[in-house]
């Protein structure tokens, strides 16, 4: 369980506990850092071999010249920044209800973005994968990204 900051050591897998707040700085970890319902993330210079999974979080954001070694799933929450963030797997932001950014970030799979509605900023990645944004209210916005195929509301990004 993580409440409060850890620094630069290492651990296997990280849980935010529901209604919690865990800053990690220069953390790594072995596995997955799963946030909790209501709950709040704040990593920097962090190595995650596993995946981020947020479901229903207060606020996720994951930034600093990090790494993720699986896919970062932000699902049903609030708020969430994954900046200067180099993602194996995908980056998902799936029906949330406050603003959301992907910044600067090297995503080996695909960026997905569906049926948010607190908009969302997506500026600057390299997608070796698909970009894809659907049913998003408002639509997507930003530039700058490259990515093997642009896709519905994310066509012009």
């Amino acid at each position: 369980m993580c409440r409060g900051t850890i620094g630069a050591v290492k651990l296997d897998n990280i849980r935010v506990p529901d209604g919690g707040s865990c800053t990690l700085n220069g953390t790594r970890a072995n596995g997955s850092v799963v946030v909790g319902t209501g709950a709040s993330l704040t990593a920097t210079a962090v190595r995650i071999n596993g995946n981020v999974q947020a479901e229903g979080a207060r606020s996720v954001q994951v930034r600093g010249d990090s790494f993720v070694g699986g896919s970062v799933q932000i699902v049903q929450g609030r708020a969430a920044t994954i900046k200067r963030v180099s993602i194996i797997g995908d980056l998902l932001f799936d029906e949330n209800n406050r603003f959301l950014e992907a910044i600067g970030n090297r995503i080996g799979g695909n960026l997905l973005a569906f049926e948010n509605t607190g908009g969302v900023s997506i500026v600057g990645n390299v997608i070796d994968g698909n970009l894809q944004c659907k049913g998003n209210a408002p639509a997507p916005t930003g530039g700058g990204n490259q990515a093997s195929s642009k896709q519905d509301q994310c066509k012009k990004l």
